[in-house]
């Protein structure tokens, strides 16, 4: 082997062995504390798994018998589905809306994307909390009882009560202002790919600027982050956990009502009964679905497919 050959052979070593030292303990964390828990909640799936992690029993296909008749888990998911309703439409028009805006500053642009980005490195947590104790607190106090109350209005029970259900008002309001910063994001990144030409001549062939050229222009050009942004707005309204919990919980528990699926499944596999084997069966059905509707909105976008 000459120097050269044997000197390219051993850089190449060297870049294998920096390599797997810089990605070798994240593939590690992401084995151990991603992978093999996915598994061994499916494996779960199929035995009696009471108080334990450790499968006992087989017992096949029940626990996912069990969940499906399970009238809790199919409002659960109905619980979802409204959530998605609401959360999906709102989210896409008012961070689409926030994008535009900012793509038309001329100055300070970097401020307001900063500022409009900001909610979405703050804690979900916290979040809820804050629309629970200031915004939404209780009959006579917070800051939206305040307002009603300057309009003459009665103080309205934003969490405690069921009819009618205002507490989707809540629940969804933190959540937008929680995401909407992040999408907004995305379509400004489409924003600015759009070639200028485009509206040049959209306005030479006489195209009246707004809706017109928003519809036939800007929307058309959008088509890829828009179905991006709306399959990302379904999978994360299906991981809706901290606000439903933190929001609508209190000393007494959870209300029977707006259980979304991760609230009930965490009652069923870490309350009182711990059935691991029946959570984790509801775990399996709950990411079925959503694989399916993901992959159906693909589908019906043409995500991935060849334009011609």
């Amino acid at each position: 082997m000459t120097a050269p050959a044997a000197a390219a052979r051993h850089r190449g070593r060297n870049r294998t062995l920096w390599f797997w030292l810089f990605v070798g303990p994240f593939v590690t964390g992401l084995v151990v504390f991603t992978y093999v828990p996915l598994l061994w909640s499916v494996a779960l799936s199929f035995f009696d798994a009471h108080n334990t992690v450790t499968p006992t029993r087989f017992v096949g296909l029940d626990n996912y018998t069990a969940m499906l008749s399970d009238g809790a888990f199919v409002d659960s998911l109905r619980t979802f589905v409204v959530f998605t309703a609401f959360i999906v439409p709102t989210t896409y028009a008012f961070s689409l809306a926030l994008a535009l805006m900012v793509n038309r500053v001329r100055r300070a642009r970097a401020f307001f994307r900063s500022v409009f980005f900001l909610p979405a490195a703050c804690s979900y947590v916290v979040a809820a909390l804050v629309w629970k104790t200031s915004l939404f607190n209780g009959v006579r106090f917070g800051l939206a009882n305040t307002v009603l109350g300057w309009f003459g209005g009665d103080s309205v029970a934003w969490l405690s009560a069921a009819d009618p259900p205002w507490y989707w008002l809540v629940v969804v309001t933190v959540r937008l202002w929680l995401q909407a910063g992040f999408y907004m994001i995305l379509f400004l990144a489409g924003l600015q790919r759009i070639d200028p030409a485009l509206y040049e001549a959209a306005a030479v062939d006489g195209a009246r600027p707004g809706v017109q050229v928003l519809r036939h222009i800007t929307l058309p050009q959008l088509r890829a982050t828009s179905v991006a942004v709306v399959l990302l707005l379904v999978v994360n309204a299906f991981q809706a956990f901290d606000e439903f919990y933190n929001l609508l919980s209190d000393a007494r528990g959870y209300p029977p009502y707006a259980r979304p699926p991760l609230v009930y499944l965490y009652y069923v596999a870490l309350g009182q009964g711990q059935n691991l084997g029946l959570g984790s069966a509801g775990a399996v059905i709950l990411s079925l679905i959503v694989v399916v509707a993901t992959v159906g909105q693909a589908r019906w976008f043409g995500l991935g497919r060849r334009e011609v």
